[in-house]
């Protein structure tokens, strides 16, 4: 007999159309945590621009991989999938459906699917490489390879800290990730069973909640939170500092441009943004696509809860 597969509850769809408010209802109705599949969540102080759950909203629910990195340190696919996989087992060990809440595409499709990525071997022999330069050579040489890569980094590093130095080094080296052509799913072996919840919107409609949430984010201060996180010694060139709403707001606060442009630059990139998201779930038939437009919050609530308990006792009997 073959080996059941363990369980995973997916919640996925583009940016600004709800998911946090319908997480929080199904965490507390199943009784389980939220893991964060958004990749800019996981980086400290970095808030309002990511649209990070509030404090009284992650007291209602524990999350996890949420303010767990500094700015500078880079985040990947392959660690978004190792993690996860190390929380749904804990989390199903305790007896509660791991419940994943997020909308970056690649890293769900990875996970879901059980692709095979080589970043991070090749990142600890690049790693590695770089140390042995810095033994024959010194510490110069890296910030001279590093000044010649990404100049605002290695004015920003000086030629002291080599990890750091290796590290900006390693960013821009492996910044662009891309997915395997081969998955376990594509072999037969998905790596869980796994019930998959997408919410969509009408675009005319998602795009006015984009444009609308993008105003709302000026208004509670993001550009004091950009401000104050620069102030801290965060660079422009820091890998959160290049999302969405950060990298724009940033050259506001730079005079580069004024403030309605860089509201209106955020929207424009959100709405891209949202437009990518929707690309790689395409990707992915085995979402099973809810219209938040159609119903009303309670009554979509309950469809859905509806749909997994049943996915629960079809487990269940299985067992």
């Amino acid at each position: 007999m073959a080996e059941k597969k363990p369980p995973l509850l997916v919640l996925l769809g583009p940016t600004a159309v709800g998911k946090t408010a319908l997480s929080l209802s199904l965490a507390e109705a199943l009784g389980t945590d939220i893991i964060s599949g958004d990749s800019m969540l996981v980086y400290r102080g970095f808030d309002i621009g990511s649209a990070k759950p509030s404090p009284a909203e992650q007291a209602r629910v524990r999350h996890h991989l949420v303010d767990v990195l500094d700015a500078d340190a880079s985040f990947s696919v392959t660690a978004f999938v190792t993690c996860v996989s190390e929380l749904a087992a804990a989390q199903t060990a305790a007896g509660r459906i791991p419940f994943v809440v997020g909308g970056t595409g690649l890293y769900l499709k990875a996970l879901l699917e059980g692709y095979d990525f080589n970043e991070t071997g090749a990142h600890i022999c690049f790693r590695r490489a770089m140390e042995g330069v810095a033994e024959r050579r010194g510490n110069i040489r890296i910030h001279a390879l590093l000044a010649r890569r990404d100049p605002a980094a290695a004015q920003r590093l000086g030629g002291h800290n080599l990890r750091r130095m290796i590290r900006a080094l390693e960013v821009v080296r492996y910044g662009g990730e891309h997915i395997s052509r081969e998955s376990a799913m594509q072999a037969g072996r998905a790596p869980y069973d796994a019930f998959v919840i997408g919410l969509h919107r009408e675009r005319a409609h998602l795009y006015a909640r984009i444009n609308a949430r993008v105003e709302a984010m000026f208004a509670a201060g993001l550009a004091d939170e950009v401000a104050a996180l620069m102030a801290c010694g965060i660079g422009r060139d820091a890998p959160a500092m290049k999302g969405i709403g950060y990298k724009e707001t940033a050259a506001y606060l730079a005079g580069e441009m004024c403030c309605l442009d860089a509201v209106a630059a955020i929207q424009t990139a959100t709405r891209h943004f949202a437009k990518r998201q929707m690309t790689w779930y395409r990707k992915m038939p085995y979402i099973r696509w809810y219209d938040a437009d159609g119903a009303d919050e309670a009554d979509l609530l309950h469809q859905i809860l509806t749909d997994v308990r049943v996915w629960q006792e079809k487990r269940e009997r299985s067992a």
